[in-house]
């Protein structure tokens, strides 16, 4: 079967329609939009969710000269009446800002010019037209002048950059006699790293100058659509304009337009063969709330569907942790005692709810000063969903699902990490019981690591996950003794061992089984990791490698509990 390729990383629109890719199709959102849109509407998801693929889809069934062909078969084509008063009906202009931004404000600028000028390119017919005056080409000839003095290939003024989108929508409307389509998608990307990198003032000030000329009383303008992670406050941005209209998280309308349903998908993995893999599919991907809808994330289900395809032997993955550096997480964990309870983290972490008053105008130069912004933020960017249909701005957040469990414990793991560094014992008594056999000193020295970091609730989250956890700390104690052989989750034997050490001018090998004790049976958990390391001979590299004295662990976890049994094997 010649089935159509997966769009991993392809965002444009026609090239999807046009080079056999695989579309979800979300062309709907074109009629709702027409249906209860504003003059200027901003629609805020977290990242990789679909905003510049539809952002791509608007503009080519928008814009002038578009190929009727890319919307055959689609939801939208059924809207006759609709497809003849709108299609290709509009000049469109359409930039995204993900690459205006650098380590400082004058490269940022520098990008932002040149995203510009280079969608005023794509009308070099204003350079000659007979419907414009020669001001008026002398206007658009700014937008794209070349500054042959710097190392980017175009450079406006501030002033220019603030009235270019002004500018273009006027030169165009009289050009073609018809009011313009403004697009901006993630508009909130320079705002994001300017604040990172120390000059959001500046960026702040550029980007509300160009937005106020584009989108406020702009009398060329039709109307405008926006796409960013955070909705950003009105009294930092959108000052100048006459209440946008905000399509946001918990806002009903349009919901389900970014994101992948749960029908989409189904047929996505039926399409590709892959129907065997639903449920571990939705305990990964799906449980995003948006309003009443539940969505996963579109990244991570093609990419895992990409996966499949190549191995479907392969276990799922955090994929959508790679697209970022999940500063967010990370920031929220190291509060930590400063106004973030580890019982808080515990529910998070074990599948809970804990309830919040959520602020969606934010500011990103103030996000992380205190912890209520902090909860907002992790809201806005996806880290946390809501449980239920929310009352106001009162709403119980939950993880979403197994991926971004996964990133937070790691962070988690992380933090577990730096203070086992700090405590310089812990490595020694840990390690020294270790290779000693005496479990009783395992258990207490494992114990006390366990009260540095939180623990798993018996709860809902499946048991896979609560001992990749409790293996993790352990993980997390050995990573530090650099003379051992410390090996994880490799083949031996008839299996894959938990962890393997190698402690070779002592001849002694050390396997550990972990397993998380459900309903507190520490010693019965104990006694199944035994039996398993047995059954399975995970202890046969130990002997190839010549380790004549073994020790073989079972280790059981519940809560901040742990019990510690061995078995002795020698050669």
């Amino acid at each position: 079967m010649d089935r159509k390729m997966l769009p991993i990383g392809v965002d444009d629109f026609e090239k999807i329609r046009k080079v056999n890719y695989y579309y979800v199709d979300k062309t709907d959102l074109i009629r709702e939009l027409l249906s209860n849109r504003g003059e200027v509407n901003l629609f805020t998801r977290p990242r990789r969710f679909g905003k510049s693929l539809n952002m791509s889809m608007l503009r080519y069934f928008f814009e002038i000269g578009t190929d009727p062909a890319l919307f055959e078969g689609l939801a939208i084509s059924r809207e006759k009446t609709l497809c003849e008063a709108y299609m290709g009906q509009f000049p469109v202009i359409f930039i995204s800002l993900k690459t205006a931004h650098g380590n400082d404000y004058e490269f940022a600028r520098n990008e932002l010019s040149t995203i510009i000028a280079k969608e005023a390119l794509r009308f070099s017919f204003l350079a000659i037209s007979d419907k414009l005056t020669a001001s008026e080409k002398d206007l658009y000839n700014q937008l794209i002048k070349v500054d042959h003095s710097l190392k980017s290939t175009f450079a406006m003024s501030d002033s220019t950059i603030t009235s270019s989108l002004n500018t273009l929508s006027m030169l165009l409307e009289k050009h073609y006699g018809q009011k313009v389509i403004i697009l901006i998608d993630e508009y909130d990307v320079p705002l994001a790293k300017a604040s990172s990198n120390g000059y959001y003032d500046k960026m702040i000030v550029l980007i509300r100058n160009l937005l106020d000329a584009a989108l406020k009383s702009n009398k060329n303008l039709y109307f405008a659509v926006m796409t960013g992670c955070l909705r950003v406050s009105k009294e930092s941005i959108f000052t100048g304009l006459n209440n946008p209209k905000i399509y946001s998280l918990l806002d009903a309308e349009c919901d389900e337009y970014f994101g992948f349903s749960d029908r989409e998908v189904r047929l996505m993995l039926d399409y590709y063969g892959l129907s065997e893999y639903y449920d571990i599919t939705k305990e990964w991907y799906d449980g995003y709330r948006v309003a009443n809808a539940y969505v996963y994330n579109p990244w991570d289900v093609i990419n895992w569907c990409s996966q499949l395809l190549t191995n479907p032997d392969k276990r799922p993955k955090s994929f959508w942790k790679n697209s970022s550096s999940n500063e967010e997480v990370k920031r929220f964990l190291r509060r930590m005692g400063d106004g973030v309870t580890k019982v808080q983290i515990e529910r998070l972490i074990s599948g809970e709810s804990v309830q919040k008053t959520i602020e969606e105008q934010l500011t990103y130069n103030t996000m992380y000063d205190n912890v209520e912004n902090m909860w907002s933020l992790l809201f806005a960017t996806g880290y946390l969903t809501p449980s239920e249909m929310p009352a106001g701005n009162l709403v119980r957040l939950k993880i979403p699902n197994n991926e971004v469990r996964e990133i937070f414990s790691g962070f988690i793991l992380e933090l577990f990490e730096e203070k086992v560094a700090e405590d310089g014992t812990l490595v020694t008594e840990f390690c020294t019981a270790l290779k000693n056999g005496d479990t009783a000193e395992v258990e207490r020295v494992f114990t006390k690591g366990m009260g540095k970091t939180i623990s798993i609730r018996d709860t809902a989250v499946k048991k896979e996950f609560k001992e990749n956890f409790y293996h993790g700390l352990i993980l997390g104690i050995m990573f530090y003794k650099s003379d051992w052989g410390v090996s994880s989750n490799r083949e031996a034997g008839d299996g894959y061992f938990d962890i393997q050490i190698e402690i070779e001018d002592e001849e002694i090998g050390i396997i550990i089984e972990v397993k998380y004790a459900e309903g507190g049976d520490l010693e019965g958990a104990c006694k199944e990791a035994l039996a398993q390391i047995n059954k399975y001979n995970y202890t046969a590299e130990l002997k190839e490698d010549d380790m004549h004295n073994i020790l073989k662990y079972g280790i059981a976890c519940y809560k901040k509990q742990c019990k510690v049994v061995l078995e002795r094997e020698s050669l």
